[in-house]
């Protein structure tokens, strides 16, 4: 078959605008086909997998099947724009902007301080629009399941809940049900609510309150909800009534023909079935979670892809005498609502399968994902790790299949799954429906899934287990174990579960099954994947929580009296509890301003981001939303595939091929220096050798981006592998070292450890951690035309060292090359220096053309490509435990002044109730055998300033024009930190006018040139103080006019001066005076002076999983007196989570040579909404001024990071009760990050004994620990 030579028409509808496009590649995705042929980018691109929400949009659809208008979050970044045909789409442009009324949704993140960088905002903007177009008065747990799919790298997420708390209509104040148990007003538990102490905040009992009551208010207040346009759902925009009526219009089959992709879409079963004859080999596609995957990151090409979704057949749902049949093609989504109905309205006893399936599809990747996803889909995509198939396999699901051969219908067994991703269903085969059995009496099922992250995370052991008893008894007729994560395939433990059929269920029977499971369910030491002893131990665990939840079952259900079944004892029931979060609980207290403050000074007060209504609208411009130049080009990178080897030959010929295809660029074409780096070690293009992968060797240039790509991948390189240096300890081993190696040295450390009576040593391992910021590295190069002049847009912290290596490699000097930056995605010292090496390949490739030329990394790109946070192994010797006091020096000879730390100590202390809630948790702990809760309080001490001493110096640029608007420009970026905001409020404050005359556009070396990168926290501190400079030169400059006229205005003032030829535009400069350090004698001062922080934090961890969850965290945090309490406070609250992903969740996983696996969403989690402490308190210390620093504030961002260790140490606090009850009392060593892997694994029990370890050295590991 081939299309129509017209074509078809493509038919869509975009925030209410009719689109007919008639020319569509099959290829291309909504997100690629709104921002490039639309214009709209408010949409995003964030990982191009679907995993981190950032591309979130609402569909919206007339389903003929269930006869309704449905509305829906999909991701645009792997939807096809094929699949649009009669659909209506909205995006963050279409709900509201700044320019005539935002949104409720768009105006409460912002104004609720829910958006730092912004760039994930418009699609939880859309997540959160779409849920009330559903349920216009939600629960405030179905605001929090809206954002299972979305991911936030810089606001810690509280107050992005705390912003849409006010749409639910069930949730008050501090997150729980209104007075009821846990609420902040209830009196009866007015001791752990979020005021602090317990008291009510400013109440006679507050421990916020001092003696001068006068002088301190304490606010827990960061934003007033009553002044919230309301939510009135009746005001939205229709569904477009073209689509009603065509609707009723039988829809025809459309064919669309791209380059390499052919998209057909039948609308009957026989036109599929007669297709699928025609094209065995085509993928039926409904949402495109997997082909489109596999497309785009793993290099597969489906030539015809067969659409179904039209098909009536195989979207129906039919209730039969034994079971619920699905459409293959009805999306999860769909299925859990009608299994949800069916739980609801059927007896208990028949709705246990249908409850299994529930609690996987709950944790069930995230909603975009499940709107589209379709159960067919999952089936046939085979794979091993899949969490519904080992519950359809283990229930006995029927699938029917069709074929121009007729229908067939086959139970879903273990001879299914054939091997990889392979089934029995031939390839002209469609599987047609899967029916879901009910259950029957005395029938019970179980479903477990463990996984890296709760929330939106492929599995790493799946499984479903099903047991049917002889009526009336505990003797077993049927049972099935399924398990995925533990095979190439889904597997049936067959000879486990014939080996018990018959036998009673009792302990010996679950003692036996554990050794036949231990047998049965084994694992090579180098299976894919990795974590062996993990995966193991947890087939043992989950089949013990499946034995303990029917034991409660039977005798429930047997109250006979002479009831065989043995009972659960007391402390073993919780194991058999599904997991359970309490809705959000948080307060942020915070010193209010002095009484007498003029309305117009907004420093100390919690003011807006100032771009944050532009972001939640969608209107904030990142590097790649700048409008396409007429004849731009797009670069990808070529890059190694080795750790360590010799280039022998590159060959692009075959790149030459592609359509579109321009040129190649290497080393040859640097018209500079090839060497660049902060340590003129590194190269633009490799030459001879690269040093690792993801090394760049060079770059095509191709008119689109799908074009560059296919051209780069293109590209052969032939390589001789020389050995690489993967680990510390082979560096270690080959003294493999940075030099010059530094040491610190104080007193006689030998003759210290000699006297002392105990000594505690050991070793410890911190894994790395990707910064993981939502917009990828991004540079767009302009040549000027004239004296090699280029102009760049870059995403970058460092404006100074991107301008310098760019000059460098065209060979140019540095006042040829200007760089602009007006905000990034996030930066978190990602995009220190690390954006230089892709800058610099793309100024090259601009310079060889002649032409604009832009990239933005793809997720996987930037991951491999720019390094992260680094990995550290430590060996200590401690003989003291002890807390500084004030005036003590520290280990480098830096004497400690305005020491707060024992204040935030103890402040901490109480406010967590510390000690009393250490008892609650002994107790629990003896209570819960299998579940466990630990705590811990941990204090932070961070040096403030950059070490290298001259990189403690900022500039800034006052213009004031003559209406008195303001335009300010300072050496800093924008991140999402509220740098610039902060700057506006020094600003305001220095000339006494109001911030809204005041105005930032970017950051450019034009403007202020040799600046510092934006980094080390210190930013606010010294571009606040040269911002603060400038301004006193326009005030004395000023000053006589002022004089001649006292009662004149800000304008009055401004317009004489300059008809009186008075310079309106001044320079600011400021430099941290004294510092310096040594270390050869261990004498200066680096620092200038110290922020410091306690946090405490209890956690509980499922024993037998080693899942865990965070209970309660409360941060007590000195910033001097705060510049603006609401970015203080969430920089305080994204450090922290930030943190909690370092130390208990995100893990780098290497090859033995030195591949990185971890390059997505997909595999690498940082922490999501659902990771967060359940109750979150954070404090700002009050009446502690630094006179160290501007308005008495102090730097925040990244010293908070560290107080997430509280999270490790409560997580290693639990694991040592849970040893205990082994009978294991010695110390022992636990790496970070605390994974499920690692928890599960110092959990030492029965079922971890049961399984030994493979010896390290006899075999080859799937990954190694750098």
């Amino acid at each position: 078959m081939t299309p129509t030579e017209a074509g078809d028409e493509l038919v869509f509808f975009v925030n209410g605008k009719k689109v007919v496009e008639k020319h569509v590649d099959p290829e291309t995705t909504l997100l690629t086909y709104l921002r490039r042929k639309l214009g709209l980018c408010g949409t995003k691109l964030g990982c191009g997998e679907g995993g981190c929400g950032a591309c979130t949009v609402m569909i919206s659809k007339y389903d003929p099947f269930r006869k309704k208008i449905l509305h829906y979050t999909a991701n645009a970044c792997i939807f096809p724009v094929c699949a649009l045909h009669h659909v209506a789409v909205t995006t963050i442009e279409g709900i509201g902007n700044t320019k005539s009324r935002l949104h409720p949704a768009q105006e409460r993140i912002a104004k609720s301080h829910g958006s730092q960088c912004g760039f994930c905002t418009p699609g939880i903007v859309m997540s959160m629009y779409t849920l009330l177009r559903n349920q216009p008065e939600p629960k405030m747990e179905d605001i929090e399941d809206a954002f299972q799919g979305n991911l936030c790298r810089c606001t810690g997420y509280r107050p992005i809940l705390e912003g849409y708390r006010t749409f639910a209509k069930d949730l008050n104040c501090c997150g729980r049900v209104a007075n009821g148990t846990g609420c902040c007003c209830s009196e009866r538990e007015n001791s752990m609510n979020g005021g602090c102490c317990g008291g009510k905040a400013n109440g006679p009992s507050c421990c916020m309150k001092g003696k001068d009551d006068s002088v301190t208010m304490v606010s827990s207040s960061l934003f007033n909800a009553s002044e919230f346009q309301p939510w009135d759902p009746t005001q939205e925009p229709i569904f477009p009534p073209e689509l009603m009526t065509q609707s009723n219009k039988q829809q025809k089959k459309i064919c669309f023909k791209g380059e390499r992709v052919m998209w057909i879409q039948p609308t009957t079963l026989k036109e599929l079935v007669d297709l699928k004859s025609q094209y065995p080999s085509a993928k039926l596609v409904v949402g495109n979670t997997e082909v489109g995957i596999e497309m785009r990151l793993k290099n597969m090409l489906y030539p015809v892809i067969i659409a179904p979704a039209w098909i009536s057949e195989m979207n129906a749902v039919q209730h039969t005498e034994t079971g619920i049949t699905f459409g293959a093609a009805c999306t999860l989504s769909s299925v859990e609502e009608v299994l949800r109905k069916a739980v609801a309205e059927l007896p208990s006893y028949k709705t246990e399968i249908f409850r299994a399936v529930l609690e996987q599809l709950r944790w069930f990747a995230g909603p975009q994902i499940r709107n589209v996803a379709a159960l067919g889909g999952n089936i046939m995509t085979a794979s091993p790790i899949s969490d519904l198939n080992p519950v359809l396999m283990a229930s006995g699901s029927k699938l029917t299949l069709v074929s121009s051969e007729g229908k067939s219908t086959i139970t879903m067994d273990e001879k299914f799954f054939t091997g990889y991703r392979k089934t029995i269903v031939k390839p002209e085969e469609i599987l047609l429906s899967v029916e879901i059995p009910y259950s029957k009496k005395s029938e019970y099922f179980s479903a477990f899934k463990q996984a890296s992250r709760r929330e939106d995370d492929i599995a790493i052991v799946t499984c479903g287990m099903r047991v049917l008893f002889q009526a009336g008894t505990i003797r077993v007729q049927e049972i099935k174990l399924s398990y995925g994560g533990m095979a190439p395939t889904t597997v049936l433990a067959l000879k486990t579960c014939q080996a018990i059929t018959g036998r009673d269920w009792n302990e010996k029977l679950l003692q036996d099954v554990c050794h036949l499971l231990a047998g049965e369910m084994d694992l090579p030491p180098s299976v894919p994947g990795g974590m062996v002893d993990f995966r193991r131990t947890l087939t043992l665990s989950f089949f013990f929580k499946f034995y303990l939840t029917v034991l409660q079952k039977l005798s429930k259900d047997h109250s006979d009296p002479n009831n065989l079944c043995e009972p659960v004892p007391l402390n073993y029931i919780s194991a058999t509890e599904l997991f359970h979060k309490d809705p959000i609980a948080n307060a942020q207290l915070f010193q209010e301003v002095p009484k007498g403050q003029v309305v117009e000074d907004m420093v100390g007060r919690p003011l807006m981001h100032v771009s944050a209504a532009k972001q939640a609208c969608g209107e904030a411009v990142y590097c790649d939303d700048i409008p396409h130049y007429e004849n731009e080009l797009y670069l990808t990178l070529v890059i190694s595939t080795k750790a360590h080897a010799k280039i022998l030959s590159i060959d692009a010929s075959e790149a030459q091929s592609v359509p579109g295809f321009v040129c190649f660029v290497s080393a040859k074409d640097v018209p500079g220096s090839n060497i660049t780096g902060i340590a003129n070690d590194e190269t633009v293009f490799a030459e001879d050798v690269v040093t690792c992968v993801g090394h760049i060797i060079g770059a095509v240039l191709a008119d689109t981006q799908e074009h560059a790509r296919r051209a780069a991948k293109s590209v052969k390189i032939k390589y001789e592998e020389l050995k690489p240096i993967v680990t510390i300890q082979e560096a270690i081993e080959k003294q493999s070292f940075l030099k010059p190696i530094k040491r610190i040295n104080k007193g006689d450390v030998k003759k210290g450890f000699e006297e002392s009576d105990h000594i505690l040593e050991g070793e410890m391992y911190l894994g790395g951690q990707e910064h993981f910021y939502l917009e990828t590295h991004c540079t767009l190069a302009v040549p000027k035309g004239e004296d090699g002049e280029m102009e760049l847009f870059v995403s970058t912290q460092n404006p100074m060292k991107t301008q310098e290596f760019a000059a460098n490699a065209l060979g140019v000097p540095a006042n040829r090359v200007v760089v602009r930056v007006k905000r990034m995605g996030g930066g978190f010292g990602g995009k220190e220096t690390r954006n230089c090496i892709l800058t610099t390949a793309v100024v090259v490739a601009a310079f060889k053309v002649g032409r604009p030329v832009r990239c933005m990394l793809d997720r996987d790109e930037d991951m491999l490509i720019s390094g992260g946070r680094h990995p550290f192994l430590g060996r200590y010797k401690v003989r003291k435990l002890n807390l500084y006091n004030e005036g003590d020096l520290t280990h480098f000879n830096q004497k400690l002044e305005g020491f707060t730390l024992r204040r935030c100590w103890d402040e901490c202390l109480s406010s967590s109730s510390y000690h009393a809630r250490k008892i609650l948790i002994e107790e629990f702990n003896k209570q819960n055998r299998w579940k466990k809760r630990g705590m811990c309080i941990i204090p932070t001490k961070f040096g403030i300033s950059f070490t290298v001493p001259f990189l403690n110096q900022a500039g800034a640029l006052v213009h004031v024009y003559t209406d008195g608007s303001v335009l300010l420009t300072h050496g800093g970026t924008e991140m999402g930190q509220g740098l610039h905001t902060k700057m506006i409020q020094v600003a305001s404050r220095s000339l006494g006018i109001p911030t809204s005359k005041i105005h930032i556009s970017e950051t450019s070396t034009n403007t202020v040139p040799n600046t510092s990168p934006t980094a080390a926290s210190v930013s606010a501190d010294i571009n606040g103080m040269a911002v603060h400079n400038a301004c006193q030169d326009i005030l004395k400059r000023l000053e006589p006019i002022k004089q001649c006229n006292p009662k004149g205005s800000w304008e009055d003032w401004i317009k004489a001066a300059y008809e009186n030829c008075v310079s309106l535009s001044a320079t600011g400069f400021y430099r941290i005076p004294d510092l310096g350090y040594n270390f050869e004698k261990n004498e200066g001062k680096p620092f200038c002076y110290f922020s410091y922080g306690v946090a405490c934090s209890e956690v509980e961890i499922d024993c037998l999983t080693g899942d865990h969850k965070n209970i309660r965290t409360d941060i007590v945090m000195d910033v001097g007196t705060s510049l603006n309490p609401a970015i203080d406070i969430g920089q305080i609250e994204g450090a922290f989570v930030q943190g909690l992903g370092l130390f208990t969740m995100e893990e780098l996983r290497y090859s033995p040579e030195g591949n990185l696996y971890t390059r997505g969403p997909g595999m690498y989690k940082i922490p999501a909404f659902g990771d967060i402490p359940t109750e979150f308190y954070v404090s700002l210390l009050r009446d502690c001024p630094n006179s160290k620093a501007l308005y008495s504030s102090k730097a925040v961002g990244e010293p908070p990071l560290f107080l997430s260790a509280s999270v490790f140490y409560a997580i290693k606090d639990a694991i040592y009760s849970a040893r205990k009850d082994s009978g294991l009392t010695e110390p022992f060593r636990l790496d970070s990050p605390a994974t499920p892997e690692r928890i599960r694994n110092a959990c030492v029990d029965i079922f971890t004994k049961m399984l030994p370890s493979a010896e390290p050295g006899t075999f080859k590991p799937w990954s190694v620990r750098v």
